[in-house]
């Protein structure tokens, strides 16, 4: 017989084995190319540059891809080589050198990987539309996006496989050249690490796991506290966060859920049900025993969804922190542009106004924060301070009030005042001109009234309008903005056509002299390009999330997979002495939770306080972004959950 008709015959006959590592090199395919296509898309480069977005993302996102789908491959294929161990210990007795075996399996992967990178690339190509047409999605760009082939695209995708290729078969040889005959038959039976008898210090190890974890889940809720900081230090901060939670993790798999495990066991008191012995001791000791994979696989999940968490908290506040720079649809600054309502009146477009006077003080943000946090204040010394009128602020908010010497401050929600909140409450001094003047802050509010050019990014004082009067007469040098009018259109299907009016007073001349001058965009340019800022990045975050969450639930896929076909002589035997399909799938369903559940469970943990830390730096928006991603990743998990009990049903009805 020759080796190829060998190779074929094998194939064929190995083909239940072949399709999971054939879909598994198709999807890894069909993720690269497509995504790599996509870069290289014509219509896609053009929006890019028309929306004048940076198209580098897409360089580093490949890089980060490639990495993701070589880990996968590797394992895939490692996982692959280890069913079919016994299989490769038979060819050698039988008499076959290993040299022979070696070309034997090698070329029933390069014919594997001829067929999957064929399969991959067609699929690929036609899906990579789909992924452009999402792109532009998320862009606002209304553009027809065409099929486009790209050599490029097709030589590094044939680059990078084939060198995964040669890794794999290289990686072959070394197994079958390395690896004695006998520890080939009893390769399926091995885990990550050898499992020993539970003792007194796995159960304090246990113990400290989930220590650990608390401990850096605490730290993570202060890290930006600076009155309860564990160090004044935020990089040490985070090294000791990181370091604890993955310490924390690997601990707790390795050894606390063996601890829970055992107490379980202690309390049922021997008195085990089939369920138990097939859910609790395999769960002890499978766990235990892959505790690097299945810390791996949590840190990912983290990883992915924290990143796709805080990409997508700025994409969906987008409109949120454009409306904070711009409280009105247009805004004119000092009587500058009142030209553009008369043209909206000759337009027949309806709108709201509502007119600013502006003046402004002296006023050190110090004297509001704690004494703790004073101490390390960023500003330290008096700044200017925008100032209104009570009047004014009860154009947007009619029911508060001050009573004489009162004052409040508004618009302080920004990254700076989760750093540094300032407290209401106190006695402070401002000056107008040369004159100090007390005020008694009576509340901190979060009312956006002014443009962002006005306030410069800190808060405004809000006064009594006798107070108001007083600070202007008092104000020598002239203030910057002494105005502002803001315009809300009364129906927003004239936004297009305020748009184009609006274009030739945005920009807003400081100083005639010089002509020194910035542009004061409306609230609609400000959103466009915030979208078109973050929207490649929570496309390339997404698209390397869905890559992150596919291949950590395929590799939990393929380890179930592995493990009911490892139990099937027990499922016989279970099934010989008289226990019904329905009772040894109930302790089935409570392992595939736990094995499915646990990793997603803390996986999602890890990412919700990494988010909860920090997210005020990429956004305004927390709960529905941070709910949106955990939602899909908990639905993918569960659809590899059930395809694994499917799997394992099968095997339950063949084992009798």
């Amino acid at each position: 017989m020759t080796l190829s008709r060998l190779v074929f015959r094998s194939m064929r006959k190995n083909l239940k084995q072949y399709y999971l590592y054939f879909f598994a090199l198709i999807f890894s395919v069909t993720l690269c190319f497509s995504f790599t296509t996509l870069q290289y898309n014509p219509s896609v480069i053009e929006a890019l540059e028309r929306s004048g977005t940076a198209s580098t993302g897409f360089k580093a996102a490949s890089y980060i891809l490639y990495v993701i789908i070589t880990l996968f491959v590797l394992y895939a294929s490692q996982l692959f080589m280890k069913r079919r161990s016994k299989e490769i210990g038979l060819y050698q007795l039988i008499g076959m050198t290993k040299g022979l075996v070696v070309r034997l399996i090698a070329l029933e992967n390069i014919v594997l990987f001829v067929l999957a990178v064929c399969l991959g690339m067609v699929v690929g190509f036609f899906s990579s539309r789909l992924f452009a047409m999402i792109l532009m999605k998320m862009l606002e760009i209304d553009m027809v996006i065409h099929l486009s082939f790209s050599k490029e695209a097709l030589n590094q995708s044939v680059l990078i496989f084939a060198i995964l290729l040669v890794v794999i078969i290289l990686q072959l040889a070394w197994m079958v050249r390395r690896v004695s005959l006998l520890s080939l038959f009893s390769a399926t039976k091995q885990a990550d690490e050898r499992v020993k008898r539970f003792s007194i210090f796995q159960s304090i190890m246990g113990l400290l796991g989930i220590i650990l974890i608390a401990f850096g889940y605490y730290l993570s809720t202060i890290l930006f506290d600076v009155k309860s900081s564990f160090l004044n230090n935020l990089f040490l901060n985070m090294i000791i966060i990181l370091a604890s939670t993955m310490l924390g993790t690997f601990l707790f798999f390795r050894y606390s859920v063996s601890l829970i495990m055992n107490m379980v066991r202690a309390k049922k008191k021997g008195h085990l049900k089939v369920s138990d012995v097939l859910a609790v001791t395999p769960i002890m000791h499978r766990m235990k025993g892959n505790s690097k994979s299945l810390t791996l696989i949590t840190l990912l999940t983290g990883l992915a969804v924290g990143i796709m968490s805080l990409s997508y908290i700025s994409y969906y506040s987008s409109g949120t922190n454009a409306r904070q720079a711009s409280p009105y649809d247009y805004i004119l600054l000092n009587n500058h542009g009142t030209e553009f309502m008369d043209q909206l009146e000759q337009a027949g477009i309806e709108y709201e106004k509502d007119t600013y006077s502006i003046s402004s003080v002296m006023l050190n943000i110090k004297d509001l924060v704690s004494e703790h946090i004073g101490e390390i204040a960023i500003f330290d010394g008096e700044t200017e301070t925008t100032v209104v009128s009570l009047s004014d602020l009860h154009k947007i908010e009619p029911d508060v009030e001050l009573e004489d010497g009162e004052a409040l401050l508004t618009s302080y929600v920004n990254v700076l005042a989760e750093i540094m909140p300032l407290e209401a409450g106190k006695e402070i001094t401002v000056k107008a001109g040369e004159t100090e003047i007390p005020l008694y802050i009576k509340e901190i509010r979060e009312d956006f009234l002014l443009s962002e050019q006005v306030a410069y990014g800190s808060p405004i004082l809000v006064v009594t309008d006798e107070m108001f009067e007083e600070i202007q007469s008092n104000n020598v040098e002239t203030t910057k903005f002494t105005s502002q009018i803001g315009i809300n259109l009364t129906d927003k299907k004239d936004k297009d056509q305020a748009e184009k009016i609006y274009k030739p007073y945005e920009r807003v001349i400081v100083n005639e002299e010089t002509g020194a001058s910035f542009p004061l965009l409306s609230y609609e340019e400000l959103r466009k390009r915030n979208i078109t800022g973050l929207g490649l990045t929570i496309f390339v975050t997404a698209f390397l999330g869905l890559a992150f969450l596919l291949t950590t639930g395929s590799i939990l896929y393929f380890k179930q997979m592995a493990e009911a076909e490892d139990e099937r002589e027990s499922y016989k035997i279970l099934r010989k002495i008289g226990f019904s399909t329905s009772d040894i799938l109930k302790g089935i369903y409570a392992k595939q939770a736990f094995n499915f559940g646990v990793p997603l469970a803390i996986g999602l943990l890890h990412s919700y306080f990494a988010v909860k830390s920090g997210w005020w730096l990429f956004g305004t928006e927390l709960v529905a972004p941070l709910v949106i991603t955990m939602t899909l990743y908990i639905i993918m998990y569960g659809v590899f959950a059930v395809l694994s009990i499917q799997y394992y049903k099968k095997v339950v009805r063949e084992s009798l």
